[in-house]
């Protein structure tokens, strides 16, 4: 193999490879989000599981449950998202290495920079799916746990201690 390549070769190359150094950014920040997301997921585990081995009603009980549950499938979610972008950017980073040398390979190696760009682009959405998939877990979480304090409010304001008291001026 015959790597002294003339100078036109080269900036012809440099210049293919630079829509897929461009996505690679996109990859690192989509992977730095993700991470994020994943040690709010973490921590919040954490708070849940101290208020779990303190909680002494059975409703506080299935309640943390509940969101523990929601918690490991969004941290599941988040490792898989975690993975996926990383087997994008090693993709990313094979085609790019494919364009250099594609080159000197001939078609051979052209064709394998398409196979490994577009495997890479697959693999990217396959995380944004799951990107997405987790974030609206988190919101049905929320809304849930919304919804529950709403109805613990009404209760308490139908039931609660200053409920039949007139109002006081």
């Amino acid at each position: 193999m015959n790597l002294g390549m003339d100078t036109s070769t080269v900036a012809q190359n440099v210049q293919l490879a630079l829509a897929p150094v461009f996505f690679l950014t996109a990859v690192a920040g989509m992977i730095a989000v993700v991470a994020g997301r994943l040690a709010r997921i973490v921590d919040r585990a954490r708070v849940v599981e101290l208020a779990l081995e303190n909680a002494s009603k059975t409703t506080e009980v299935e309640k943390n449950l509940r969101e523990l549950r929601y918690l490991h499938l969004r941290g599941r979610l988040s490792n898989a998202s975690i993975g996926l972008l990383t087997l994008c950017g090693f993709l990313i980073g094979l085609t790019i290495i494919f364009l250099f040398l594609g080159q000197e390979w001939g078609l051979h190696g052209q064709r394998m920079a398409i196979f490994s760009f577009l495997a890479g682009v697959v693999s990217f959405i396959a995380a944004l799916i799951g990107f997405l998939w987790e974030t609206v877990l988190a919101m049905q979480l929320f809304n849930s746990n919304a919804l529950e304090v709403e109805r613990h409010i009404q209760r308490e304001g139908c039931n609660g201690p200053q409920a039949g008291k007139s109002a006081q001026p």
